[in-house]
């Protein structure tokens, strides 16, 4: 019965996470599944404005997940080998 359990509550998670994808507008609990993180390192984010959000009335915080996703692109650490192209590509220039 358990097992049944687990296996169900699995689906839920799985099927909730691709309604995420279909949704444009975003609330504080669909953004904490949709990055897989807690609810109060979001809130950390929102206050220190490191992530784009809205506040329609001042009160509920809501996102886009066109710019999550834009948020999360431009997050993005080089590998060493990409930083040492940039450094080839800028030396080979100024020869």
């Amino acid at each position: 019965m358990e097992f049944i359990q687990n296996e169900i509550k699995e689906l839920k998670k799985l099927l909730l996470e691709g309604n995420l994808c279909n949704k444009e507008i975003l609330s504080v609990e669909d953004a904490v599944v949709y990055l897989q993180i807690s609810k109060s390192y979001l809130y950390k984010l929102t206050s220190k404005r490191q992530i784009p959000f809205y506040t329609p009335g001042g009160k509920k915080i809501y996102f886009k997940r066109t710019e999550i996703d834009q948020w999360i692109y431009d997050s993005k650490i080089e590998s060493i080998s990409e930083a040492q192209d940039d450094v080839e590509r800028y030396l080979s220039r100024t020869k």
